[in-house]
């Protein structure tokens, strides 16, 4: 059995979300011990002795006490290939399960993803037993939803003790590696789709604010695999939230109007296309990423306030001042 003062392994420390899990913690006086591949980011939150350098596969041969594992580390994008999203997602997640199973430690948090709700109409105040689990929508969600059953049926077999799973919206924030700075790109470069007149309702999290829940969710929730949605919980149009980003960039709005309908198609087209094309090139536009941007998606998470003792404490507006604060030179 780990010591009472065994470290929190943190999956996919290097990155994004990982990397405010790991200073959530450590401002808290919880020790950590850091895994990712990228050397540089890991040396930036953690003294070597703290941090393991290696890829999820490698992680079931060491042999570290460990209290508890937030397992961060993901496949995150809109398109791919299935082999892919399943070796970072599922095996992935098989191997840091495999960890926490053979170093006795006491929960498993996991950080799933609200992709999991995805759909082409508007869905708000989402719960979390509001799942699909046949959503096919791309390979993204499905390994998440392997993912989540993978532990699930790992908990009722007694491999682990405690399980809980967070489902983390739309993170923005410095390090904001995706969202953003996507935003910024479509808008430069040949304007933002705009669906509905943008009136869509579209929640997002300050990334600090996903890192607090994740702390929480160390000792609170419901151990027997308790999920939770986590939103700043202040829904805007999409229209507002992207004037607000772009106002803070100095540019002037660039829309592009396009009917949903027209545009579902088109995106299951290129998706086709794409998919039979010599390696498989992203498509420009996607039903996943249509899903988030056309379509209203909000989440109940009064769960999380309640059995975690969530409460986010960065605005949205914050975290956009961050987000353009930490852009490069090149893109601001």
């Amino acid at each position: 059995m780990p010591s009472t003062d065994a470290p929190v392994l943190v999956t996919g420390a290097s990155g994004f979300l990982g990397g405010h899990v790991v200073r959530e913690l450590r401002a808290h006086g919880i020790p950590v011990l850091a895994s990712g591949r990228n050397v540089t980011a890991l040396a930036r939150i953690s003294a070597a002795e703290d941090r393991l350098v290696l890829p999820l596969a490698e992680l079931p041969a060491v042999r570290r006490d460990v209290d508890a594992v937030v397992h961060c580390a993901a496949l995150s994008s809109p398109w791919g290939r299935r082999r892919d999203f399943e070796e970072a997602n599922v095996a992935g997640t098989a191997a840091a399960l495999a960890f926490a199973e053979r170093n006795g430690a006491r929960r498993f948090v996991f950080v799933s993803s609200p992709s999991v709700y995805a759909a082409g109409r508007d869905r708000t105040g989402i719960r979390e037993d509001e799942v699909d689990v046949g959503n096919r929508l791309n390979e993204y969600i499905r390994s998440k939803i392997a993912a989540e059953a993978l532990l699930q049926e790992a908990l009722r077999a007694g491999r682990i003790r405690e399980l809980v799973i967070l489902r983390p919206r739309g993170l923005i924030g410095a390090g904001d590696p995706s969202l953003v700075p996507r935003l910024v790109a479509v808008h430069r470069r040949i304007g933002v789709p705009l669906f509905d007149g943008g009136r869509n309702l579209v929640d997002v999290t300050a990334v600090e604010n996903a890192a607090s829940a994740l702390r929480l969710a160390l000792r609170s929730g419901d151990p027997r695999g308790g999920v939770y949605n986590i939103s700043n919980g202040d829904p805007r149009p999409f229209r507002v939230l992207l004037e607000e980003l772009l106002v803070r960039l100095g540019e002037t709005p660039r829309y592009r109007h396009v009917s949903r309908r027209a545009a579902w198609a088109m995106a299951a087209a290129m998706e086709a296309v794409c998919g039979v094309l010599p390696g498989r090139p992203e498509p420009p536009l996607t039903r996943y990423t249509l899903s988030t941007i056309a379509f209203s998606q909000t989440l109940d998470i009064s769960r999380a306030r309640a059995e975690l003792g969530y409460r986010p404490v960065v605005s949205i507006d914050e975290a956009l001042d961050r987000a353009v604060d930490a852009l490069s030179p090149e893109v601001r």
